[in-house]
């Protein structure tokens, strides 16, 4: 049933997320971009990130992390919100997630 103005989006169970497909998902920058903010920063809606892409490129971003199992899309009023499923995919794959983070962009060492 549709949710608001979009349809309801497909997420997979925990179960049925494959490393593969968070590794493959992980490794384009603009989606990493995306889940260090919602790491950051909590629920955002999908218009906030600021990334400097087209909408319909920032679209393809969260599909692939949606279908990957790594975020959660839901309507809230006219918005469509983005959450990292943290607890589960740190149930699934300990630390790999803050772990890909790490070492694709490591902190900078401070002068």
């Amino acid at each position: 049933m549709p949710l608001g103005r979009w349809k309801s989006a497909d997420h997979p169970s925990i179960d049925d997320v494959s490393i593969d497909d968070v590794l493959h998902a992980l490794a384009d920058p603009t989606r990493r971009r995306i889940v260090r903010m919602l790491i950051e920063e909590g629920d955002r809606p999908c218009g906030t990130f600021g990334l400097g892409v087209a909408p319909s490129t920032l679209s393809h971003h969260f599909k692939a992390l949606r279908n990957a199992g790594l975020i959660r899309q839901f309507d809230s009023g006219r918005q469509r919100m983005n959450t990292l499923r943290v607890a589960e995919l740190e149930t699934r794959f300990p630390g790999l997630v803050d772990s890909i983070l790490t070492v694709a962009e490591p902190e900078q060492p401070r002068h």
